[in-house]
C-alpha cells in the first residue's frame, strides 16, 4: 500500500488542487463546477475521476474540477461557505442541522441494485474477537468523526451493547479513510475498526492483499448510500444537467467502463427519507454531543 502522503499528493495533482481564497460565487471564476472529495473515498476511486470529470464535462457544458480535502468537515465547510458547488458526502454530515438549509440532494450511486450499504466491523484475521464487546478496553481505529459507518454506527453499536462509547475502548484514533482503518486493523496497530462495506469491498476487488489481514465479525443494517450533494444556489439549469448526466450513466456505453471501475452499477434520484435511519441513529445515541446538530424528522 502506499503511504498517506503519497496518496495525498497523488490525489492533489491528479485533482489540480489549489489553496482556497475566500468565497466564491455559485460557479468558480472560471465558470468550473467544483466537486468535494475526502480520503474516505477509497484511493481506489482516483483511477476513474479524470473519466468521470470528463464525461460530466461534456454532458453539464462546463469544466469540472475534483476538489479534494482531508475530512467531511473540511467539505462541509467549504460547501457552507460556497466554496464547493457539489460533493459526495456521507449520510451523517447529510442529516445534521443547517440554518439556513443550503444543500439538496443529487443523486445517490446505486450499489448491487440499490443506494444502500452497511457499516462494517473488522478485527485482525487471527484475532480471537466475534463481538463489539470483545473489543472494550483495547484500540480501535475510526474513519472520519461524520463518517456514518466509519464512527456514528459503531459508537451506536457500542450505546446499544450497554457501555459508554467515550469510555470503551483503551485508545481510540481516526484515520480519515476507510483504506488506511483497513490498513491499521490488517497491521495489528488497531484492534478492531468499522468501515463502509463498499468500500471494503472496492478495496478487496483492487487490493486482496490489504484486505487479507482482516476479518469481518458484524455488519449494521443497511443504510442509505453516501449521496452526491449541491448547494441550493446552483443554476437550476447547472444541477438539472448534473442530475441527468449521473442518471444517464446506467444506459451509456461510454459511462460502462466508468461505472466499472467504481464498481457501481449507475445513479438514482433519492429523497432525504433514505437517511431517516442515520438521522434516528444519530438522535439516540447517548454518547457526548452527537446528536446535537442532527435535524429533526
Amino acid at each position: 500500500m502506499i503511504g498517506r502522503r503519497r496518496f495525498i499528493t497523488a490525489i492533489a495533482a491528479m485533482a489540480g488542487i489549489t489553496p482556497s481564497s475566500g468565497a466564491f460565487a455559485s460557479l468558480g471564476a472560471s465558470g468550473e463546477l467544483r466537486v468535494g472529495l475526502t480520503a474516505v473515498v477509497v484511493r481506489e476511486y482516483m483511477r476513474s475521476l479524470n473519466q468521470l470529470s470528463e464525461y460530466l464535462a461534456l454532458r453539464i457544458g462546463r469544466p469540472v474540477n475534483f476538489v479534494y480535502r482531508r475530512s467531511y468537515s473540511d467539505i462541509m465547510d467549504m460547501l457552507a461557505r460556497g466554496e464547493l458547488d457539489a460533493a459526495w458526502v456521507c449520510g451523517y454530515p447529510f442529516v445534521k442541522l443547517r440554518t439556513p438549509e443550503y444543500l439538496t440532494i443529487v443523486v445517490a450511486p446505486l450499489y448491487r441494485g440499490a443506494p444502500l450499504y452497511r457499516s462494517l466491523l473488522i478485527v485482525p484475521k487471527s484475532s480471537a474477537d466475534e463481538t463489539i464487546s470483545d473489543l472494550r478496553g483495547k484500540v480501535f481505529a475510526y474513519s472520519d468523526p461524520d463518517s456514518n459507518s466509519g464512527y456514528l454506527a459503531p459508537r451506536a453499536a457500542i450505546a446499544e451493547a450497554g457501555f459508554d462509547p467515550d469510555q470503551f475502548f483503551r485508545m481510540a484514533f481516526f484515520t480519515y479513510s476507510h483504506a488506511e482503518t483497513v490498513q491499521a486493523v490488517a497491521r495489528g496497530v488497531a484492534n478492531g475498526g468499522a468501515v463502509d462495506s463498499y468500500v471494503y469491498n472496492v478495496i478487496q476487488k483492487y487490493e486482496p492483499e490489504a484486505v487479507a489481514g482482516t476479518r469481518i465479525i458484524a455488519q449494521s443494517r443497511q443504510f442509505g448510500f453516501p449521496p452526491i450533494v449541491a448547494r441550493l444556489d446552483l443554476s437550476a439549469e447547472v444541477l438539472d444537467r448534473l442530475r441527468t448526466a449521473f442518471l444517464g450513466m446506467a444506459s451509456d456505453p461510454q459511462a460502462t467502463p466508468i461505472l466499472a471501475l467504481f464498481d457501481l452499477d449507475g445513479f438514482a434520484e433519492v429523497t432525504p427519507a433514505l437517511y431517516a435511519p442515520i438521522r434516528d441513529m444519530a438522535l439516540k445515541a447517548a454518547a457526548g454531543t452527537i446528536a446535537a446538530d442532527v435535524r429533526q424528522p
